[in-house]
């Protein structure tokens, strides 16, 4: 119980991050609210004219987030990890076709070159695959079937018992 709840405090801390990750800068200044969606499936590469709201980056960073919620509430250690990979996914994704669009990507010093926003996002989708490793799940409850197996031969009830349709006239 202990280790789920340290999960999921972990995966709502990488969901905090990775909704406010489009909001810091991801190159050049520029933050990430700023790119297009369609720019990074598309073979023109990243352009400079701002999308509306809802097209940007952040709406697949609102996907994972939305998952992070639900892996929380289902205890779910796949979707929490699914999420991580969609944070990560996009963020290389728009690594690549920004290196396409400048020629190369560069770090600098003075806010040139690769955010802070960037760094926001890889960190988030971290914490978030950190999260699912550490989170247990859900408990598989045991049947009534799985029981009776596990006791002693013995002690196990008869046969007859598990027939559907009660047990067998044999007269």
């Amino acid at each position: 119980m202990i280790r789920n709840a340290i999960g999921s405090l972990m995966g709502l801390i990488g969901a905090a991050a990775v909704v406010w990750s489009p909001f810091r800068a991801w190159y050049d200044g520029r933050p990430g609210r700023d790119y297009r969606i369609e720019e990074l499936f598309s073979g023109s590469g990243v352009t400079t004219d701002p999308p509306a709201l809802p097209g940007s980056l952040l709406l697949p960073m609102l996907f994972a987030a939305l998952l992070v919620l639900v892996a929380v509430l289902r205890r779910s250690r796949p979707l929490m990890a699914v999420a991580g990979v969609v944070v990560l996914g996009v963020a290389v994704l728009w690594m690549v076709r920004q290196g396409q669009a400048a020629g190369g990507l560069s770090v600098g010093a003075d806010g040139q070159g690769l955010g802070d926003g960037l760094a926001t996002a890889f960190g988030a989708g971290a914490l978030l695959l950190l999260a699912a490793a550490v989170m247990r799940g859900r408990r598989r409850r045991p049947r009534r079937h799985d029981r009776d197996l596990d006791l002693d031969p013995l002690a196990r009830p008869p046969a007859a018992q598990y027939e559907p349709w009660g047990p067998a006239d044999r007269t």
